[in-house]
């Protein structure tokens, strides 16, 4: 068992304090203008101007990267410390991105950190350490069960002096973007390899011939534009050799490294979300007056309130141990609390926002407030990053196997 939660230090208090005040104060109540300009533009799929005045903000504030626990290209902190930064940028659906610590581009980025090459670095990860550019995760394909990275069709071929990528994916977050450059592109590269070496994945520029962005993806038939997800169609893209991360058949390991500290991020992010929709919750409750008193007078209500608090707070506990698992013993040995954090956050945060959307009432399910957009953000992460049928299927494998003990 792991000891009691270590204090976040000094400098990480610092930060974590920084980074509430800024989203309380500048983010979120940017959200109308950010959301109203989305609409309101000849084409969704654009730069909002007031992002840009968020991200020179919080570069200026020096609250830049936060992400990242390489102090050579960002803050250093511990995937406990960040967690904690990570779950105040959740409370505003747009709270990660003034910040560069937005997905996919962290995840990516993770990615060249670890296993890119220093041309590739020099290339592709310093604009995006910078926040010059943007990027796309080509994994999932309509075809095939892509939870399981083995069943993955996409082909990857040697050609000359370089590759051949042919395949058809979808979900591919961040494709839309107008600053979207680089794709990383998870394909097949040797079908008759064992099953765990038959997998790469390479940089494709999104300006290559032969990359076609079909159309967006709808999330519960919203675009969620500007960022977007989409259907991507790879007709005989040639790239060169030294696009190849880490080595060809090297692609189901360098996933394996990516996923564990994403899935920490996500998590806390719902849980600032489902923290929010509670306050939100509290304070509707206590001023809408139904059938001659406010709704908090109603018993059934104030049940509603105890019990998302506590769901709340049982996540983010659990989510912080895995964090600080993470950190201690290893991405290896904290793949069960990385699993059940990955099945407890998205559906508290679900069911959380559910109950705000429902304490609402009709103002719940519109624009003016950002309850349904949650909702959507909620529901979809219990499918990102692996099912929850996945995740259950393995995290019951492995604690048959140890008779129950996970740690």
């Amino acid at each position: 068992m792991l000891p009691e939660l270590p204090a976040p230090g000094q400098r990480a208090q610092q930060l974590n304090d920084a980074v509430a005040e800024f989203v309380e104060a500048r983010i979120i109540p940017a959200e109308p203008d950010y959301f109203d300009y989305v609409e309101r533009a000849p084409n969704p799929w654009c730069v909002v101007p007031v992002m840009g005045e968020l991200k020179a903000l919080a570069r200026a504030a020096k609250l830049w990267n936060l992400w990242c626990p390489e102090p050579e290209h960002g803050a250093g902190l511990s995937n406990l410390e960040y967690a904690h930064m990570a779950e105040r940028m959740g409370r505003s659906l747009i709270g990660s991105e003034p910040f560069n610590c937005s997905a996919p581009d962290t995840g990516n980025m993770e990615v060249l950190i670890r296993y890119g090459s220093e041309a590739q670095k020099a290339r592709w990860l310093r604009p995006l350490l910078d926040g010059e550019i943007r990027s796309a995760f080509c994994m999932t394909e309509p075809a095939v069960a892509s939870s399981d990275e083995t069943n993955i069709e996409c082909a990857i071929e040697r050609a000359d002096d370089g590759y051949r990528v042919s395949g058809r994916k979808w979900w591919s977050s961040g494709a839309m973007d107008p600053r979207c450059e680089i794709f990383i592109v998870m394909g097949k590269t040797d079908p008759d390899a064992a099953r765990h070496a038959q997998q790469s994945m390479i940089l494709v520029p999104r300006a290559t011939d032969g990359v076609t962005v079909v159309r967006p993806m709808r999330v519960f038939g919203d675009a969620d534009a500007p960022h977007g997800h989409a259907e991507v169609v790879f007709e005989n893209v040639k790239v060169p050799a030294d696009n190849m991360i880490l080595g060809a058949g090297r692609g189901f390991e360098i996933a394996q490294g990516r996923l564990g500290p994403g899935r920490i991020h996500h998590c806390m992010r719902l849980i600032g979300l489902a923290q929010r929709a509670l306050e939100a919750m509290c304070a509707r409750a206590n001023e809408r007056v139904a059938f001659g008193k406010p709704l908090a007078a109603q018993g059934s209500v104030r049940e509603t309130i105890a019990q998302s608090a506590c769901d709340i707070e049982q996540a983010r506990l659990l989510t912080l141990h895995a964090a600080h698992k993470l950190d201690v013993m290893g991405s290896k040995a904290a793949r069960s609390d990385i699993g059940m954090i990955k099945i407890v956050a998205p559906r508290m945060a679900q069911t959380v926002i559910d109950r705000a959307i429902q304490i609402h009432g009709a103002l719940g399910l519109s624009q003016d407030s950002f309850l349904a957009r949650a909702f959507a953000g909620a529901r979809s992460i219990r499918l990102a990053d692996g099912p929850d049928e996945v995740h259950l299927a393995a995290l019951g494998k492995r604690l048959l196997s140890t008779g129950g003990v996970t740690s």
